[in-house]
């Protein structure tokens, strides 16, 4: 928790149908209460989650978006086989005795003593739901081995650019998670995969949504300041090559961010997606930051539109998605500063519990036609990772596809 930063926790009444409430749960994090959380819209029982990868920085965010959710129960953790048959604290603590736990929150001490499983043989019907947290390289065969039994919501790019896949970020294109029929009828499956996009895809796309709704976006050029947790820990980036640094590289990092944008920009038209027609140009780096990706913005819009404009269509932007009262979803999609030294990622990071995008410094861009430029920080872990990957499934579940 930040020492310059507030963060109180709130009580939630939680509705259910008919519009009766339930005894109030423990909510995270947020800056102020959601005004409309929800219960499960299924029986009084949560529904049974694995969570795939769950020894890695990824699966350790899974554990600790997991730990209190009102509409998920984890019940198996899911590891590769040199993991398998440990309970979990061992599984994550090295020869030398280090307990190798990448959150800044403690490890839930419900999880300690659970015995890790080989997830090349977790029995699909054993679980309702998946999040897959594995690396990309082996996450192909995984993904597939349970989404012909129940939906997988992935942080890997194995199936991100597959015709019949969403590529889901809430807010921005939840419209898009009905392709999943699609997929479940050309594959004859009964589940499905929605994979998020790259951490850094993540929060530019949520600050270029309502300008491209609102004013089309012609062009995108970005340079992104990219936290050292965004690597992992395996294989991660070494000390000494992050201390006193910028990495200017970062494989494969920059072709995502232009792919996967287009992509959830784009219309859905029928049971196929049109992918946004713009160019995105983007300079990824790798600074010494533990959390939170900083990005730099300039884009050309379709229309005219002062900074004043922009910043409005962002503070307004993605009620209708937050008012469903998803128990993951933040108050508000976009936080827009005046302060011109933020957004700042030890300060800024942490708003509403890292849900939330923050932008500041919005001005005109004299280089490109109707151009403006912007300053946007996203939490990679947070919203990036396994919490939005949680509010991907709520999503899901809530529109009966999950």
């Amino acid at each position: 928790m930040e020492p310059d930063r507030e963060i109180r926790y709130s009580l939630r009444p939680l509705r259910v149908p008919g519009g009766n409430t339930v005894s109030a749960a423990l909510c995270g994090p947020l800056s102020r209460p959601h005004p409309h959380p929800r219960c499960p819209p299924m029986s009084s029982s949560r529904r049974r989650v694995a969570v795939l990868g769950a020894t890695g920085v990824a699966g350790q965010q899974f554990l600790v978006s997991l730990e209190q959710h009102p509409w998920f129960e984890v019940v198996a953790l899911a590891a590769s086989s040199r993991s398998a048959g440990r309970s979990y604290r061992e599984a994550i603590t090295t020869e030398s005795g280090q307990m190798r736990w990448a959150c800044e929150e403690p490890l839930p001490a419900r999880f300690e003593d659970v015995p890790v499983q080989n997830a090349a043989e977790l029995d699909p019907g054993s679980v309702d739901l998946v999040f897959s947290a594995v690396e990309s390289d082996a996450a192909r065969a995984l993904e597939e081995r349970f989404a012909p039994r129940v939906p997988v919501v992935s942080t890997s790019s194995a199936f991100r650019y597959e015709d019949d896949v969403p590529i889901i970020v809430p807010g921005v294109n939840h419209e898009h998670a009905v392709l999943v029929k699609r997929q479940q009828r050309e594959r004859g499956w009964k589940g499905c995969v929605v994979p998020i996009p790259n951490c850094t895809t993540t929060g530019l796309v949520v600050a270029l949504a309502p300008l491209a709704r609102q004013f089309g976006v012609e062009a995108v050029i970005m340079t992104s300041m990219q936290a050292l947790s965004g690597a992992g820990r395996s294989p991660g980036v070494l000390g000494l090559d992050a201390l006193d640094n910028v990495i200017p590289y970062i494989p494969k990092e920059e072709e995502k961010v232009q792919t996967e944008t287009s992509k959830i920009l784009g219309a859905l038209e029928g049971d196929r997606i049109v992918p946004l027609d713009v160019p995105v140009s983007a300079h990824c780096n790798r600074v010494n930051v533990r959390d939170g990706h900083t990005e730099c913005v300039s884009l050309g819009l379709g229309s005219p539109a002062s900074p004043a404009d922009v910043a409005e269509a962002m503070r307004s932007f993605g009620s209708e998605f937050t008012d469903l009262g998803l128990p993951s979803a933040p108050p508000d999609l976009i936080h827009v500063t005046d302060d011109p030294y933020r957004p700042q990622p030890r300060v800024d990071r942490r708003l509403n519990d890292g849900m939330t995008t923050v932008v500041g410094r919005v001005r005109e861009d004299p280089v490109l036609r109707n151009g403006i430029k912007m300053v946007l920080l996203s939490h990679n872990t947070k919203l990036g990772a396994a919490k939005g990957a949680t509010l991907v499934a709520e999503y899901l579940v809530e529109q009966g596809l999950g």
